[in-house]
Formats: C-alpha cells, structure tokens, sequence
C-alpha cells in the first residue's frame, strides 16, 4: 500500500509550514557502547515537540481545506492533539480535539493556547475515539485518526526516509511503538527508497497492543507508564496492514528500563526526551549483544516531558547508580545539632539535598530526635564514608535502605 504522503514530502520537508528536517546525529557513546554505529533521528526537536507534526500536516494538506467540511475533529491526550491544533490554526481550519477528562490540565491549556476547542469526554481514548465520531458525524467534520489514517501515515513516514537518507545503509531501525503509525511510516519509507533493514517496534510492557498482535500472545494493557504517548490498548488495523509483512519483531522495555534510558540521554547525550521517545534507547540498553556490532537508528520520536517528572527520573537514577544515600543521624534534641551535621558532611565531599527532622516519634525519646538524610555522594564517597565521618563528630548514624 502506497501513501499519499510522498508526493508531499517537499512540502513537508522543505519547513514552508513549519516543520524540520531534523538532525540525524551519530551517538558517540552509544556507537561505542556496541562496538558499531548508532545513529539518533531526533524528533524531539520538531516542532510540537514531537514526530506527530508531520502526519498532523500530511493529512490536512492532502485533504485540502476546501475538502473539512466544517473542520476536523481527533482525539488525543497528548502529541498529536498539539500538532492537529498548531497547523490546523496556521491553515485556517477549525480544530476540535476530544481529550480525555483526566487529562493533565497544563495538556488541555496547551492546546487550547494553539487555538484548538478541546472537549473532554469519557476515561480513555477509546471513549475519545467514540465522542470525536459523534461530534464529526453531528457537526460536520473531519475525522483525523492519530494513526489508523493512510495520510497520518505518509506523513510519519518522511521520519524515516529522512533517517535513511542521512544515516546511510543501516542494519536495524528501532521505532517507538504505540498504534503504529511511525512504525507503518518506516516500512513505508524503506519500500520507497529499495532499502531493506530490520525494523523492529518498541513498546512499553504495560502496552504491549502492537506486541500481541505480531506475536499472538495475549498480554492485557494497562499500568502507569512514563511512556504513555505509545499507551495504547488497541493496534491501528491500518498500520498492522502495512507492517504485517515486514515487521518480524517487537521489543517491549519495562519502566526501569525507560527511565535509564531517559537519564541517559539526558546525562550522556545534553538530549531532553519524553517517555516514549526513549523506548529505542531503552531496548538498544537492553539487547547490546543482538545489536553489537551493527549500523543502528533510532527514532527519538519526541520531548514533551514535564519537568517535574524529568528531575524525578534523574533523582531516582542517582539512587539507583548509589550517588545519592539515605542517613539517619540520632542526635540530642538541642541547638546547634543541624549545623554539626552539615559540616561532618561535607568534610567528606558529599553535599545534603533533604534533611527529615523527626522528634514526634513513638520510639524516639523526648529529649532525643532522628535526622534523615538524603546526600549527594562525590566519586570515591560511599555512604559509609558518610557515616564514619559523622561518628568522628560524635553522632550515631546508619544507612538507610535506597526506595526508588
């Protein structure tokens, strides 16, 4: 199956409505982790935010203006509503996205800032999908699915044809997986330009829709995911169409996973990346021996995290690669204590992030109290260096167990 986004392409690529070309970049430290060549497609840096600009563009300009009816109508609670709202007000169309009620309002606002009406209907996008048919059928408008859509599709698939064509001969391409949109955009590209290089999707565990159906297996969806603009229960009929023929495997990457290959990227690559943008990078951290050796894309497919989430992924990450401890510190309750404290530790090189002060516990004496510390431990600093140092200034103390 051809798409109809090809003979746009210039249009799209060419940035006349505000799309990028974005960077292909070669991961220094990826490409040595494996012994081979890892290249990063960074959509993250598209406008949006996301790879979801361009099947957004792709199904409005085929369809021309003069075509919507009253306007279009998706349904989203993230990427692809933003992109359907920013060039829908850029083209002159009316938008409406339904978004779920839950919705985290700075998503609702956002989009509503882009100029889009936003109707906030049922628990999930199932629900959505429901609502957004209604408002099309009862109020003449466009239906623009976000992924089970052949012009979604073509225009998804420029991400990939512009990885190939940058990158040069590659052995495997790791696509973010949720519907399957960017995953039939790949196959797509790859049949275009005669190339024939692995594609292999990648999912979160707790959705694993696409996974299932490749695989046949029956995994229910469903969980808190960081990933969640690839949470999707149901895998477009449309995408599993054009990749059914093609797409031999799926990798699915647990939350630990992705958020280590978020921090990565943050720490070894100066890249900020959402969830679901991660997911190749997770998969790739997660097989190096099934890609050692071997020419790798991997489509960063977007970097709208909140900043709250992010700087909790790093703190966790630290926790977890031990420079950051937990110390309880028994001490008198009286003056000067908190002071003592801060200069033992940092006698060692190690800095206090959080101090706990609890003196209103059942088994704490009254005249006494417990000080929790979290530290943030310099290289060749281990907790016990922590606790020596604060046994030297006559306080007794112990590690406490990491919770992350």
């Amino acid at each position: 199956m051809s798409a109809s986004a090809l003979p746009v392409r210039a249009a799209i690529s060419s940035g006349t409505y505000g799309i990028m070309r974005t960077p292909v970049v070669r991961s220094e430290s990826l490409s040595e982790r494996i012994g081979g060549d890892v290249f990063l497609k960074l959509e993250s840096l598209q406008v949006t935010g996301s790879f979801k600009a361009r099947g957004a563009l792709n199904a409005l300009l085929v369809r021309g203006k003069e075509n919507l009816g009253d306007g279009v109508v998706t349904m989203s609670a993230g990427n692809h509503a933003q992109a359907v709202a920013y060039f829908a007000r850029r083209l002159g169309i009316r938008a409406t996205i339904v978004m779920p009620e839950l919705t985290a309002s700075v998503k609702v606002q956002r989009t509503r800032e882009l100029g889009a009406r936003v109707v906030l209907f049922g628990e999930n996008l199932a629900d959505c999908a429901e609502q957004a048919a209604n408002l099309a059928a009862n109020e003449n408008l466009r239906l623009i699915h976000p992924y089970d859509d052949i012009d979604v599709i073509g225009g998804q698939s420029t991400v990939t044809l512009e990885l190939l064509e940058d990158a040069g001969a590659l052995d495997i391409v790791l696509v973010p997986t949720g519907g399957g949109g960017l995953l039939a955009g790949a196959v797509l590209a790859a049949t275009e330009l005669g190339v024939h290089p692995e594609i292999i999707g990648v999912q979160s565990e707790f959705f694993p829709a696409y996974y299932s159906a490749v695989t046949g297996s029956a995994r229910a969806p469903g969980g808190a995911t960081i990933a969640d603009g690839i949470a999707v229960k149901l895998p477009g009929k449309l995408p599993l169409s054009i990749t059914n023929a093609y797409v031999r495997e799926i990798v699915l990457v647990d939350e630990v996973a992705i958020e280590m290959a978020v921090e990565y990227l943050v720490e070894r690559e100066r890249l900020v990346v959402e969830g679901a943008g991660a997911v190749g990078i997770a998969a790739l951290l997660a097989h190096e021996d099934r890609v050692r050796g071997k020419r790798i894309g991997i489509i960063v497919s977007g970097g709208n995290i909140d900043p709250g989430l992010l700087a909790s992924i790093i703190a966790r990450s630290r926790i977890r690669s031990g420079s950051i401890a937990r110390v309880r510190v028994h001490i008198l309750d009286r003056p000067g204590q908190l002071g003592a404290i801060a200069t033992a530790v940092a006698g060692v090189g190690a800095n206090v992030l959080d101090v706990q002060h609890q003196r209103l516990i059942g088994d704490v004496p009254a005249r006494y109290a417990e000080i929790d510390l979290t530290v943030e431990l310099e290289p060749g600093c281990g907790p016990d260096t922590v606790v020596a140092a604060l046994l030297e200034h006559g306080f007794r103390a112990e590690i406490l167990p990491n919770q992350v």
